[in-house]
């Protein structure tokens, strides 16, 4: 006798049940949709902060706002991931908002030259409502519209160039800057330079990894100051990890850093400590 004739028989799955389930495999949902949607409702996404530093002196200039959700089976999840999840849950636009307005009640605490960096998505900026829905939360915050920077990451394609260059410039209207963010981690988009209005470009992480030893590295970093003086940007490096690729940023004309080497991403009282000190 086989294995398949000792296995006991399985009645058939109804056809109306073998829908349902053949439904919920296809309708794209991430399986932790609903947990994301209720935690965000209870407010159990978390926002910590990576602060920034000056190159002229080292003070601490502002922090980057980052989300990190704790899931007890599966642990931390972070920003990408978290919110590669809410993209295929209908949930990018509510965990974007509720992140900009948890990361801006916090940044209402803080020293008044201290700025707020944001990420947004094209998703966000082809919403019709998304400008009223930034101003309205800087309203109910308190908090500045010159001391938030938006961060577009030069990654993700935005598709409607236009709209998107309109809405970041009624953006910028109310007082807002505008950053590209990862610049040079992909195929560098000059559109976005030339359509959109910014005021800094973050430079990826993967850009300042050889500048404290190779020339070759350092010439691209001096290339890269030269067109954004042209453009009047400033330059922001991130993932700045060592002494030898700081010095390197200094001494090239950056404005402000980031990375491990001031400091992981902390939580609010911790960040409004070290700006303190």
């Amino acid at each position: 006798m086989t294995l398949r004739q000792c296995q006991p028989m399985q009645s058939p799955i109804p056809t109306h049940e073998r829908r349902r389930r053949t439904d919920r495999r296809s309708d794209g949902l991430h399986p932790l949709a609903g947990e994301l949607a209720s935690a965000i409702g209870r407010g159990e996404v978390d926002v910590l902060f990576q602060p920034q530093f000056s190159c002229a002196d080292g003070s601490v200039t502002g922090a980057e706002a980052l989300v990190r959700w704790y899931h007890p089976p599966r642990g931390g999840i972070g920003g990408d991931q978290l919110f590669g999840i809410a993209a295929r849950s209908g949930l990018a636009r509510q965990l974007s908002r509720y992140v900009l307005a948890k990361a801006l009640a916090a940044a209402s605490a803080w020293p008044e030259h201290m700025r707020l960096s944001f990420n947004i998505t094209p998703a966000d900026l082809s919403a019709s409502d998304f400008t009223d829905c930034v101003a309205a939360a800087l309203a109910r915050s308190g908090f500045a519209p010159e001391r938030l920077t938006l961060e577009l990451t030069e990654q993700a394609p935005v598709h409607d160039l236009d709209g998107s260059a309109e809405q970041l410039h009624m953006l910028v209207d109310l007082g807002i800057r505008v950053a590209l963010d990862d610049f040079g981690a992909g195929f560098c988009n000059f559109r976005y330079l030339k359509k959109l209005r910014l005021h800094y470009i973050k430079l990826d992480r993967s850009m300042v990894e050889g500048i404290g030893h190779d020339s070759r590295d350092l010439e691209v970093l001096r290339g890269i100051v030269a067109m954004a003086n042209a453009l009047d940007l400033a330059v922001i490096a991130e993932g700045i990890e060592m002494n030898s690729q700081l010095e390197a940023v200094k001494r090239e004309g950056y404005a402000s850093w980031q990375g491990f080497l001031g400091a992981r991403p902390l939580e609010a009282a911790r960040l409004a400590e070290l700006a303190k000190a």
